[in-house]
């Protein structure tokens, strides 16, 4: 129901006494201020909204113990009760509920029993439309006036009259004696006046440059920062709160869909910020919500998966290699963090050939975590049949000392290729667990050349003297004289290493022993024993160096080891 106001130049001194505590009002607008703002951001199903409104109906049940019709004034930054403000918000804009049926010509809003019911919400998505409303678009009088309302009656004054002077009372005689003076003054105080509600610009001519140039800059810098946010995060995060919070299956079938396309297409854009944020809060919102069906959580949980599975790796990795500008490097960090243990192989994979500068040590980083967090997963691919994967997993597993990595590597010391079997005596060195040793032990007799000089090396370094009756049938028997002389030396540095006292006897015999008609060993053999007595260092071993020094050597690379081991040794 509208009734049209009469403009009203009086107004009266007496304060109307309110017929209850205004208290009541003021919460009840309170609650219609949430509602408004409620049915403005949620769906009408959500929790929220849904709270929202429950509350309100009970605000207004709380008037309606008092009262059977609630009456608000409306000025242009308050709205009142019984003459009295039970709401205030001094801002003239589209958010101030007061302002906003103030400036459309509306004085008086009368709401009758019943109200909270269906026209409640006829008037939420009023005053909705008219928050959005252009100046083209119809003001709230006449969008209220669409709606019909039985409930909900509402003064309002013409704005072209609410200003206008009332007439000067005069006396018939002054009255005719000046007829045009008084016209006069009545159209100067006419146009002297400003509408009600009308801002002109006349009004900020003194205010124009109120701002100093640091707040000046600080709105300007606050826009600028508006502008630039990414709002994609802000919606995925949406899409996700909704799926927990709502548990209709249609609606979280949908969200899922939404996603699974929605990934594509930020893959597509670079925007992998955004995907990392994406594929980091699936895993959150399915551990939060409840009644998930099994469906719909494989739907969820495949995103990450589809990301690390090999086909779109690669082509990730591909695309980033082939980039003249790699996207921020924290974006692509935060994205290769959201990788699962499946794209370890994939990772291993690129590494090997990847040239992209900048590229390769975030991608280093990321096969770091995996390895490190999936230990089961690396030592399963050190049996790869991508030799370039099983190189990659083996020397992970050397970094991170995996004592579970010593099985698969026996396997490939015993048929392996040869560049994994030296890769895999480096691992097991690495480890250095008993079993580890073991497993090494056995390549001392590996038919490689590099395999067994690799071994020799590692035995020798950590002087792992379970290895020495290999070592020891070794020099003495006749692999010693028949092997080149990388080999030789690292066999006798390793015997060195191990046999202590007990092996000087075998070196001296070969240093300095004679055979038939004074002959003596070959001399890289000779120099070998003479390193291997340096490394034991004991007195005897000296005393054998000396007698050795002593016997004016012809041999100058026999000579030489001597004079080495001598500078070298204890004795």
């Amino acid at each position: 129901m509208t009734t049209q106001a009469v403009p009203n130049p009086t107004t009266g001194t007496e304060r109307e006494e309110p017929s209850f505590a205004p208290a009541i009002v003021e919460e009840l607008l309170k609650l219609f201020v949430k509602a408004v703002r409620a049915h403005q951001l949620y769906l009408h199903n959500n929790p929220i909204y849904l709270r929202a409104i429950d509350l309100l109906a009970d605000g207004f049940n709380a008037v309606w113990a008092h009262t059977e019709e609630l009456a608000l004034a409306f000025t242009e930054s308050e709205i009142r009760w019984c003459d009295r403000a039970v709401l205030s918000e001094p801002a003239k804009s589209a958010d101030s509920l007061p302002w906003l049926f103030f400036k459309d010509g509306i004085r008086e809003v009368r709401m009758l029993r019943g109200f909270e019911g269906e026209e409640l919400t006829k008037l939420l998505d009023v005053i909705q439309r008219a928050r959005k409303a252009t100046p083209d678009d119809d003001d709230l009088l006449t969008m209220l006036w669409e709606q019909d309302f039985l409930l909900l009656r509402y003064r309002f004054v013409d704005l072209a009259l609410e200003s206008a002077p009332p007439l000067v009372e005069t006396t018939p005689a002054e009255t005719r004696a000046q007829p045009e003076a008084a016209a006069a003054q009545l159209q100067e105080s006419v146009t002297m006046e400003t509408r009600a509600g009308v801002v002109s610009l006349d009004d900020f001519d003194s205010t124009l440059y109120f701002l100093d140039d640091r707040e000046i800059d600080y709105l300007r810098n606050a826009v600028k920062s508006e502008y630039d946010r990414d709002l994609r995060p802000v919606i995925l995060g949406t899409l996700l709160d909704i799926f927990e919070a709502q548990w209709d299956v249609t609606i979280r079938d949908e969200i899922c869909d939404i996603l699974d396309g929605f990934i594509l297409h930020l893959l597509s854009a670079a925007q992998f910020r955004a995907v990392a944020f994406l594929l980091r809060e699936v895993t959150v919102t399915l551990g939060r919500a409840k009644e998930v069906k099994p469906e719909q959580r494989q739907k969820l949980e495949s995103l990450p998966t589809r990301l690390s599975s090999p086909d779109a790796l690669s082509q990730l990795l591909q695309s980033l290699e082939e980039a003249a500008e790699l996207p921020p490097q924290a974006d692509l960090s935060e994205l290769f963090e959201q990788l699962r243990p499946a794209a370890l192989a994939t990772v291993f994979a690129w590494l090997a050939r990847l040239q992209h500068a900048q590229l390769k040590p975030l991608l280093e980083s990321a096969a770091a975590r995996l390895a490190g967090q999936n230990t089961s997963e690396l030592v399963k691919l050190i049996a790869a049949s991508n030799h370039v994967v099983a190189s990659e997993a083996i020397r992970r597993a050397g970094a991170l000392k995996t004592a579970a990595a010593v099985a698969p590597l026996a396997a490939i010391m015993n048929d392996g290729p040869v560049p994994l079997r030296l890769l895999a005596v480096q691992t097991l060195n690495d480890i250095g667990s008993p079993g580890a040793l073991q497993v090494l032990e056995k390549s001392v007799d590996d038919p490689e050349r590099d395999v067994r000089v690799a071994t020799l090396r590692a035995i020798g370094a950590r002087a792992y003297r379970p290895a020495l009756p290999r070592i020891d049938a070794a020099v003495k028997g006749k692999r010693a004289r028949e092997v080149d002389l990388t080999e030789k030396m690292a066999l006798f540095e390793a015997f060195g290493a191990l046999a202590g006292d007990p092996g000087v006897g075998v070196l001296d015999e070969l240093l300095n022993g004679k055979g038939f008609l004074g002959r003596r060993e070959d001399p890289e053999l000779r120099a070998c024993a003479a390193m291997a007595l340096g490394r034991i260092g004991t007195q005897a071993a000296g005393a054998s160096l000396r007698k050795a020094s002593s016997e004016n050597e012809k041999e100058v690379l026999v000579r030489n080891a001597i004079n080495r081991a001598l500078r070298g040794g204890q004795g």
